[in-house]
């Protein structure tokens, strides 16, 4: 066929397909940008609207110029069936009648059915939503004022908002019987009530997860990962790796240099200026599980590895460059969870006699002293930095809480008030800061600590006071069993999960 020929077939089917759906043609001519598909103008605005992704800081911005009919600036992704969006996002120009958040809508026509977690400029966060096309924007109200914490899930034609001001819990509110259809547009948005007005929005620690079924079993090969560094001055977080099956519990070396965690029963090095993994020799113990430490003075890594022979998880140690690992536990099971700063002793979790207890054993092996006997799971042992406590996670209450003891199991006291069910604490290395893992009560029990959930990591003073939430994710087990803080005591490294058809290079700083 004649190129001219060629030309006008082309156009013309393309006007025909505008002529038929709209958002066809819209569809089709937009241009990704960071992990989104396409952007729109929703309704009709008086200038032209802007999306920008930053990949060095791995955050959007979005601007809204008097739009109208419905108007909004969508930056969208066409997701099939579940998930869960979440952004840090604030307003870079705040005026009355402004608004950003996520979006959930069946077409990008202006009136389409839609859902959205909307935060207000003058009104409390909201879930608004259209359940016909063409009809009346309704919303249920959150309490939350200038929250910056926007998530939108959906299971089925359900949808919830979860919104907080950083630092809080999420305030949640959800509708039912809302049909969007199975594949739609999702993403963010920024919008104006006012026809001269300028909105702009600033979205950072922007996440898209695909949730795991009900029935689905942990270390599934579907799972998959991003590790994440996190500041624990301002919240930032940041995707340095992604992988398409479940790796947990990242431990950060002394020098700073590189994280080591564990994936399908071994042992990687993972090296955080080259942003490359490897794995690390562990001989023939190759059924390692996310209960791993290193030695304070940095030279050794402690392993729990699965004998099914000996009765479950084992404990040995192998030089941080790897080697022959030796066994210290002669039983099982046993889940190393931290050494004593002089490095001769180990505490751990114990199962003996059908009850689990926390232990401590020397390095060289030899006989365990019990240090823990109160009826329920104590768990999650681990030195302060100065060697004067050992902190632990019990449910011995009927909740999960962080407590504490002196290394001979002495003067046991709760630190945590029961509000969540909390889990490993963690001390940082200059001793003033814990971070643990708190389950929500009505999601899991007090023994419990499953993986896909929607889960806090708290942080607290080491002196006492009230714990703050300093990242909300999807995980759970695995994602910061182990002692995980940088060196410099300001960052964190963690696991968060999403379904692997989720996952995008474009996550990760510089690609």
């Amino acid at each position: 066929m004649p190129t001219y020929e060629r030309f006008m077939r082309t156009n013309f089917l393309l006007i025909i397909g505008l002529l038929i759906n709209p958002s066809i043609g819209a569809h089709a001519q937009q241009k990704s940008t960071g992990i989104f598909d396409g952007q729109n103008t929703i309704g009709t605005a008086t200038q032209p609207m802007a999306a920008r992704y930053t990949s060095t800081s791995q955050a959007y911005e979005l601007s809204s110029v008097g739009a109208v009919q419905d108007g909004a600036n969508f930056l969208w992704k066409r997701i099939k069936g579940d998930f869960i969006v979440y952004t840090r996002g604030h307003f870079q120009s705040k005026e009355p009648g402004h608004k950003i958040g996520w979006m959930a809508r069946a077409t990008l026509e202006p009136g389409s059915r839609q859902v959205s977690a909307a935060v207000n400029s003058d009104e409390p966060a909201s879930l608004e939503f259209r359940r016909t096309d063409g009809g009346s924007i309704d919303q249920t109200q959150t309490t939350v004022n200038n929250a910056d914490i926007i998530q939108l899930e959906r299971r089925g034609n359900t949808y919830t908002i979860r919104a907080a001001l950083f630092g809080e819990p999420f305030q949640v509110r959800e509708i039912t019987e809302i049909n969007l259809g199975d594949e739609i547009y999702v993403g963010l948005f920024v919008s104006t009530s006012h026809k001269n007005a300028a909105a702009k929005g600033v979205f950072q620690d922007v996440r898209i997860t695909v949730p795991v079924k009900a029935d689905a079993k942990p270390g599934r090969m579907d799972l998959g990962s991003r590790i994440e560094l996190l500041d624990i001055v301002t919240g930032k977080r940041e995707v340095i790796h992604t992988a398409p099956n479940s790796i947990q519990a990242p431990n950060w070396t002394t020098d700073g240099k590189t994280l080591i965690y564990n994936g399908q029963g071994m042992i990687y090095t993972f090296d955080l200026t080259s942003r490359q993994q490897k794995v690390l020799n562990t001989d023939n113990i190759k059924n390692n599980n996310n209960d791993h430490v290193l030695s304070f003075d940095g030279k050794l890594l402690g392993l729990s590895s699965g004998v099914s022979e000996l009765g479950g998880s084992i404990i040995y140690t192998v030089p941080v460059t790897g080697g022959t690992p030796r066994q210290i536990t002669p039983k099982g099971p046993s889940y190393l969870h931290g050494w004593s700063p002089d490095g001769k002793s180990l505490v751990f979790c114990g199962s003996r006699n059908n009850e689990y207890d926390v232990y401590k054993v020397s390095v060289d092996g030899g006989p365990e002293v019990r240090l823990t006997d109160a009826k329920g799971l104590d768990d999650g042992p681990e030195f302060t930095p100065d060697g004067n406590y050992i902190y632990f996670n019990s449910n011995r209450t009927g909740t999960m809480q962080v407590w504490r003891m002196k290394p001979d199991g002495s003067q046991q006291e709760a630190v945590t008030d029961g509000e969540f069910h909390d889990w490993f604490p963690h001390i940082s290395p200059d001793g003033n800061w814990i971070v643990f893992l708190s389950f929500l009560k009505d999601e899991v029990a007090a023994g419990d600590h499953p993986a896909y959930k929607h889960v806090y990591l708290r942080m607290m003073p080491v002196k006492g006071g009230k714990p703050t939430v300093i990242a909300y994710l999807y995980g759970g087990q695995g994602s910061i069993n182990t002692p995980s803080w940088s060196p410099d005591s300001k960052r964190i490294a963690f696991v968060s999960n999403t379904d692997v058809s989720t996952l995008s290079p474009i996550e990760i700083t510089g690609n």
